[in-house]
């Protein structure tokens, strides 16, 4: 129900509230909103697609502080983060207590839900029974490569109906660049009797065009597969929200 700030008939408990809402000392609670507004009421009348990120935000933390609603301070947050949940995603325990608020409960709550969404798409992804192209492949990849601060290598071994029989993480390195050892994709390769592998690497920098060594190692794999009957595919290289098929680019 909503406070009314008329001076006829208002309790004084109301009016101490509608005063510090008139001399701007503190907002509206959300206590104080029409029910449908609440984000847990609302949740529960209209669906979780009905709420924004800001109010889905909200009902984790539960509550806000002295200056902000729960809703507020989920707004200066997700700002703080770009408006990207995937940036979101990658701020720590030490990045979210700074917002005054936010103590290490409400920290690792935030940052075990957007973990447990990041699971979620990742098995969505493996749900999935065949690479059918590009795109298939980046819906697997990017959670595991797209957000990481440093470079990986993964390998996606495939049998002849193009299911994945196993995923691999082959090496891991710097900001610019890992190195990559050939008979360790293909010792893997001929034990889960994978007749074709994919070839996946990521970009912390965004850059989705490949490098001369990208080009080169491509190279050197697909040989060496040439000599095991295990097809190379593809090599694509994962940034946060695209990809570079080697493939589409006729690279291959």
């Amino acid at each position: 129900m909503l406070v009314s700030c008329s001076p006829a008939g208002i309790k004084y408990r109301q009016k101490i509230n509608c005063d510090k809402m008139r001399n701007g000392n503190k907002p509206l609670g959300i206590k104080d909103w029409k029910d449908d507004d609440k984000p847990r009421e609302k949740l529960m009348l209209k669906g979780k697609n009905a709420l924004s990120d800001a109010e889905l935000l909200a009902i984790l933390i539960g509550s806000g502080n002295t200056e902000d609603n729960a809703v507020s301070l989920s707004q200066k947050i997700l700002a703080g983060a770009e408006n990207n949940l995937q940036n979101l995603g990658r701020l720590g325990l030490n990045e979210l207590t700074k917002y005054k608020g936010i103590g290490p409960a409400k920290a690792l709550t935030i940052i075990t839900a957007l973990e447990l969404g990041r699971r979620r798409r990742l098995e969505e992804a493996l749900s999935s029974p065949k690479i059918a192209g590009s795109k298939d492949v980046f819906e697997i990849m990017q959670p595991i490569l797209g957000e990481l601060s440093h470079e990986e290598f993964w390998i996606l071994y495939l049998n002849n109906a193009n299911n994945v029989l196993a995923r691999e993480k082959i090496s891991t390195g710097g900001i610019t660049g890992t190195l990559v050892d050939a008979r360790i994709i293909f010792k893997k390769g001929l034990e889960v009797m994978a007749t074709a592998v994919i070839l996946c690497h990521n970009h912390p920098s965004g850059a989705l065009k490949p490098s001369d060594s990208d080009l080169q190692l491509t190279r050197k794999i697909k040989e060496a597969g040439t000599i095991l009957d295990i097809r190379i595919l593809d090599h694509l290289i994962i940034t946060e929200s695209s990809f570079y098929s080697f493939a589409d680019e006729g690279k291959l």
